[in-house]
């Protein structure tokens, strides 16, 4: 992998009622980041947090897992390995009272890169009543 890539991205479960355990199961993958309500969990550092999670979170990240610096292949990556067209997963995230999200890294130091998120990716979050986050560094 680059040590340095101009793109990656993150994909989350969040809310109130997340439980880990189930979105591991549901999606068959392994969490880079979990972390339930109210109770202590592990940093991105490897240290344990000084207060509770405000939030529960799942999540998985892109980055040592596609070697890009658009954001168009991190996040096929996402809607592949965690098959997000599958039936009924909409009214499975309304039913546990959970939103996800796209969090994506692009890197623009040089000012003229535009973030390439294809419409049928914008279509799929949308259809899943998530967001695109884009934090944009320059």
């Amino acid at each position: 992998m680059n040590e340095h890539q101009r793109a990656h991205a993150t994909f989350h479960v969040t809310g109130d009622a997340v439980t880990p355990e189930f979105w591991t199961d549901y999606f068959g993958v392994e969490p880079d980041t979990a972390i339930v309500k109210g109770e202590y969990f592990t940093t991105p550092s490897g240290r344990p947090s000084r207060t509770p999670g405000r939030v529960g979170l799942w999540g998985v990240r892109s980055k040592n897992r596609v070697q890009s610096d658009h954001l168009e292949p991190h996040l096929r990556h996402f809607v592949e390995r965690l098959n997000l067209l599958r039936p009924g997963l909409r009214d499975l995230l309304e039913r546990k009272g959970v939103k996800v999200r796209f969090w994506c890294y692009w890197d623009n130091e040089s000012g003229d890169r535009v973030p390439d998120v294809p419409d049928d990716i914008r279509t799929t979050m949308e259809s899943l009543g998530g967001t695109i986050e884009i934090d944009e560094y320059r």
